[in-house]
């Protein structure tokens, strides 16, 4: 940790998603001068989504937690100064925040810890034991959470090795009946991992975070990105789009700027690296790294990508829905195999509501067309894509009945993600933050060259929440722990 370390210098930041904003706004907070590159057009990665007529899809926010008054991501987007910039709507109205649908079996998410114990104790009531000890572990988190711990304290405790255990294998030594698993394998999907992948700690940081309080846009997903954007700029941030970074420049062990592909030079003294760290590795000069750090890079095993359909529907005939609908099916163990998110909203359109329906993909399932880039990849791919939503709608038809004036407004895949977010085979979290990974993702960090910092997911994890905190533990490096608890922290306190 660079303790001493007051002033960065001219920051370059490498992407212009919520990782890379959020860290762009605490340093122009700071005042320093910083500079936001982005390859695409418009910046604010996935969390803008795009228009299909007329009609707002989103891609990488669906819904968000602890957003309530107090509550840690609010305290986080207080301080960013983006909160009044982007209307949000509480979800759960009717006790419900997510609906597990099974075969054989219905389970409710609600708001509130208490409550959620409650329902899990209902429905099993044979395992009162392990649901007694997982509910104290997840308010210990909880606690944690809501105090922002992880960002104050400088020993960063939880963040210890047997926090990183997978809970799949804790649970099953624990007895887990396989239909509770079935169930508690839902909150890591949303952070990209299976059940026996997921690190205790990352486990309960997810659920405690949408527990405490779940949230969507009442607004285009692009309000969110625009949001991040101007209050960027109106601190003095510069963004630069339409070009990515080729090269990244080093000079005995630290970092002196950018090339763009333009050949255009941009001098930084810092460069937080807000994209894969692969990516990263491949803009650095040849002998900049050390091998065992390039090695372990190239090594590390991604998250899966997203098949993901949006549809229109009659809204009178389908009403937008107040919490999500997960469509889930069990393995031979009772183990949760597959699962289908639906959320069923208005479009902002009279009499129009819209259906967005996902399901992780793997690469293999679209590697014939990887040579491809999006809007010409052919007639047999749009083929594969409109069968595979078509089981998607008739899956659908069975939750909603038949869908009235339905029509499909766009479908993608991961190489949509691959293409718009230069995320290696269409990633939809990056790297994957599992049990088996955490000595190789912990230290990714530590890459021996001065100047030179990952942010966002890459810093932490993944989600909103997990790469928010990860881009505030970014600037903590770079400005040094005194100066972040002073002038940082101290607004949270």
């Amino acid at each position: 940790m660079m303790r001493g370390k007051q002033t960065p210098g001219d920051v370059l930041i490498i992407g212009s998603g919520v990782g890379g904003l959020t860290a762009g706004i605490i340093l122009a907070k700071l005042h320093c001068r910083v500079t936001v590159v982005e390859r695409n057009p418009l910046p604010g990665g996935l969390m803008r989504g795009y228009l299909r007529s007329g009609i707002d899809c989103p891609v990488g926010v669906h819904y968000m937690g602890s957003l309530g008054e107090g509550q840690p991501l609010r305290r986080m987007w207080n301080y960013l100064g983006v909160t009044p910039l982007i209307p949000i709507e509480r979800m759960g109205a009717e006790g419900v925040i997510d609906r597990y649908i099974f075969d054989d079996v219905t389970f409710d998410l609600p708001e509130g810890i208490g409550a959620f114990e409650d329902n899990l104790r209902r429905s099993f009531p044979l395992e009162h034991s392990l649901i007694t000890t997982m509910m104290s572990d997840l308010r210990q988190t909880s606690r944690a959470l809501a105090s922002l711990d992880i960002l104050i304290s400088p020993a960063m405790t939880l963040l210890s090795p047997e926090n990183f255990e997978s809970i799949g294998e804790q649970l099953l030594r624990m007895g887990c009946s396989g239909r509770l698993l079935s169930v508690l394998g839902v909150p890591p999907t949303l952070i990209g991992l299976s059940l026996r992948e997921c690190p205790v700690f990352y486990y309960y940081m997810t659920i405690a975070s949408y527990l405490m309080s779940s949230w969507r846009l009442a607004c285009s997903s692009s309000r969110m990105a625009d949001a991040f954007v101007s209050r960027f700029m109106s601190l003095g941030g510069d963004v630069v789009t339409g070009e990515g970074v080729a090269r990244i420049l080093v000079q005995s062990g630290r970092v002196k700027g950018v090339v763009l592909q333009s050949g255009r030079v941009l001098p930084a003294g810092s460069i937080i690296a807000a994209v894969h760290p692969g990516t990263v590795v491949a803009m650095l000069p040849g002998g900049a790294l050390r091998p065992a750090y390039v090695e372990r890079v190239a090594e590390l095993e991604n998250t899966k990508g997203i098949f993901a359909v949006n549809l229109a529907v009659d809204a009178d005939a389908h009403e937008a829905l107040s919490y999500n609908i997960y469509r889930l099916y069990s393995g031979e163990d009772g183990a949760l195999s597959r699962g289908i998110f639906h959320q069923l909203r208005s479009s902002g359109q009279p009499g129009i509501n819209i259906l967005s329906m996902m399901t992780t993909s793997d690469i293999e399932d679209w590697r014939q067309w990887e040579g491809t880039t999006s809007g010409k990849r052919g007639s047999d791919y749009l083929e594969a894509k409109e069968k595979k939503a078509r089981r998607f709608i008739g899956e659908a038809s069975e939750l909603f009945g038949d869908l009235k004036g339905m029509r499909i407004l766009d479908i993608y895949t991961p190489l949509t993600i691959r293409d718009r977010a230069n995320s290696p085979d269409g990633s939809a979290y990056g790297i994957l933050r599992s049990a088996g990974q955490f000595m190789k993702t912990a230290s990714l960090n530590r890459t021996s060259i001065e100047g030179l910092f990952l942010a966002g997911q890459n810093s932490m994890a993944p989600g909103i929440m997990g790469t928010t905190m990860g881009s505030f533990q970014t600037v903590r490096n770079v400005i040094g722990y005194e100066r972040f608890s002073r002038e940082v922290m101290g607004d949270f306190l």
